[in-house]
């Protein structure tokens, strides 16, 4: 089976190389290219955060909703004041029209950053 240069080049470095190269394209707005560094890395390191964060952010830019949301949803099993990533969660279910749902998530975002309402 031959590799495609492509995903070589996605793969190539060491995972420090690829979190930095998957930052980059994320900077330059390229969110599908981001994805395609970021999940390999996230298959390496799967306990680390940080590239399973950008990885959510990355799916959610480029309208990948329901990665976006199978990501977000393994960060706040693990990390359930992780309020970032509650936040990302609430906005990808309001994206997908699942507002009620998204509601819950939220709020608990809100209160786990300090936001309460006024009186």
């Amino acid at each position: 089976m031959q590799t495609r240069p492509e995903s070589t080049y996605y793969a190539h470095g060491s995972a420090a190389e690829r979190w930095e190269r998957a930052q980059l394209f994320f900077e330059a707005k390229d969110y599908a290219g981001a994805a395609r560094v970021l999940s390999g890395l996230v298959e390496e390191v799967p306990e680390q955060t940080g590239p399973r964060l950008l990885l959510a952010r990355s799916y959610y830019h480029s309208a990948q909703l329901r990665r976006a949301e199978a990501e977000l949803r393994t960060i706040v099993e693990r990390d359930p004041v992780e309020h970032y990533a509650l936040l990302m969660l609430g906005r990808t279910l309001q994206r997908q029209a699942r507002h009620e749902e998204a509601e819950r998530h939220l709020r608990i975002a809100s209160a786990l950053a300090g936001d309460f309402p006024e009186e």
